[in-house]
């Protein structure tokens, strides 16, 4: 993994270019977590600077803490109880607790935050920990809504954190059409150099956009957004199992991770109808399967 999308350059990741600043929460305050994991049972508190290497650990829904680069990365921080949650005109049942406490995971370089307007994006407790992060991509709108330390992106907008490049790209949070009601959303790429790592499709259906990032991207690893969610009606809002199938199909260098397809009520499908439908045409070893709470490393 790790390709270059048709152009010429090195492959794998390039060195750590050093520790990153010190994290402080909104207003200056020194952040609680002192800038490591706190619990070595669940990691060994060592940054991943491997040019080859990225070590995921899932924390339930769309929660999943990404290491690679010498740089802490978490997508959608959901750490709230299970409980029922309002979100805007509908509310939101919770299952399942996460896996990995906040306090555990500790600090981060970035949080990539895919909309900050539903609470199993972005849930009472995900909110709290914000200012554990160096920064908070996002929306434009959602940037404005949280304030520091949010940055907002638009798609194919660059934001570096440290020597990895996080671009925000196209997402749409359901039918065409459905964008007043569901609101923005964005999806994100991790590169370093000339070198296209991960891309993280946030709450999406497959639609031109994402054509679009398969046509300028060649990732070594997808992480798709599923569980096709309904909550407004008989459409989804995230990718189902075939849209899945068409991630696979379009980014065919890449190995697919599955979030967001457990741990919420709303959700209509799971990683099993995932992974069966692989297995049913012989699409299975692109699958990779993550045990919630515990890191597994993969090779770019």
């Amino acid at each position: 993994m790790g390709r270059t999308g048709g152009r010429s350059g090195r492959t794998g990741m390039m060195p750590a270019r050093g520790r990153p600043a010190e994290h402080r929460a909104a207003g200056g305050a020194r952040s609680s977590f002192m800038g490591r994991p706190a619990s070595a049972e669940c990691f060994d508190g060592k940054r991943v600077d491997s040019r080859t290497k990225i070590r995921l650990t899932h924390i339930g829904g769309p929660t999943l803490l990404l290491e690679l680069g010498g740089r802490r990365f978490l997508t959608d921080p959901t750490f709230s109880p299970p409980g029922d949650y309002p979100s805007g005109a509908v509310v939101l049942t919770k299952l399942t607790p996460p896996a990995v406490a906040p306090e555990v995971v500790g600090n981060v370089d970035a949080v990539l935050l895919t909309h900050d307007h539903h609470a199993d994006n972005l849930d009472p407790a995900g909110r709290d920990y914000l200012p554990n992060a160096g920064v908070v991509l996002t929306t434009k709108a959602g940037a404005e809504r949280l304030g520091a330390p949010a940055v907002g992106l638009a798609p194919w907008e660059d934001h570096m954190v440290g020597g990895v490049r996080v671009t925000g790209l196209p997402a749409r949070h359901g039918p065409a059409g459905s964008e007043q009601i569901l609101g923005d959303v964005i999806g994100f790429a991790l590169a370093e150099g000339e070198d296209d790592l991960v891309y993280i499709t946030g709450d999406t259906v497959f639609f031109d956009g994402v054509r679009e990032v398969a046509r300028r991207r060649n990732p070594g690893l997808v992480v798709a957004f599923a569980g096709a969610v309904r909550t407004r009606g008989p459409f989804d809002l995230t990718l189902d199992t075939n849209d899945v199938l068409e991630l696979a199909h379009v980014f065919p260098h890449a190995r697919i991770v599955v979030i967001h397809a457990e741990g919420w009520k709303h959700f209509t499908e799971s990683f099993d109808d995932v992974e069966r439908a692989f297995e049913a045409l012989n699409r299975g070893d692109r699958l990779v399967r993550l045990t919630p709470g515990v890191p597994q490393e993969l090779e770019l």
